[in-house]
């Protein structure tokens, strides 16, 4: 005889729902929102567009606005090159605008990176050599302090400007990836004339000057 009038036939169906409810209870605190789509998302498209609105683009006087790029894509040849501001090792402010008109190369390293110092003393001899056409040559260190980069400089006796990326900021918004050493030459108008990922010889680097700096007028 059933004895579905005690209620005992309902039990196993309580308990299978009691177990269901818990198993999304518990899966809605350990996921959160990631359960249906990340909650942070739209929170990091706002931090991308602040750290542009921070770092605008290179303006020389000849740029117009409509050329700037826009959305913060990695950098390419031809594009124009994002501005920054950061401190060198004595903590004074340099900033890439500054050097509208000039050649400039933008050298990200690091001092535990071992193709940075085969490459370093190739950037010194490219200094000394096209000081005349008033190259600059910004090395952007990746989040080392001061002291650090300062006696890297003086072992290896380099005099072009040390700058420090604490944040790795300017790395990201230039799209180096991590990928040290990672070079970009910029000419006067603040357009991208090449990038070389990896360290280089001086005949490399003489090529890409080249095409970053205006022949000599006759």
């Amino acid at each position: 005889m059933s004895n579905d009038s005690d209620g005992n036939g309902r039990n196993p169906l309580l308990i299978i729902g009691g177990f269901v409810v818990l198993g999304l209870a518990l899966t809605l605190i350990i996921f959160g929102g990631n359960l249906f789509g990340s909650a942070n998302e739209p929170a990091a498209a706002d931090e991308e567009g602040s750290i542009l609105e921070q770092v605008p683009a290179f303006e020389a006087a000849e740029v117009t606005t409509n050329n700037l790029p826009t959305g913060g894509g990695p950098l390419e040849v031809g594009s124009l090159a994002y501005d920054f501001a950061l401190n060198d090792i004595e903590g004074n402010e340099v900033q890439l605008s500054s050097f509208a008109g000039q050649p400039v190369i933008i050298n990200f390293w690091a001092t535990w990176c071992a193709p940075c110092r085969i490459e370093m003393p190739e950037l010194e001899a490219a200094f000394q050599t096209y000081q005349d056409d008033n190259l600059v040559i910004l090395a952007l260190d990746q989040q080392e302090s001061a002291a650090d980069v300062s006696d890297f400089f003086t072992e290896l006796g380099l005099s072009f400007t040390a700058v420090l990326d604490n944040e790795g900021t300017i790395s990201e918004l230039y799209g180096v990836a991590s990928i040290l050493p990672t070079t970009f030459f910029i000419n006067g108008s603040g357009e991208v004339t090449a990038i070389h990922r990896g360290p280089m010889v001086q005949s490399q680097i003489d090529g890409y000057l080249a095409d970053t700096i205006p022949p000599a007028a006759n």
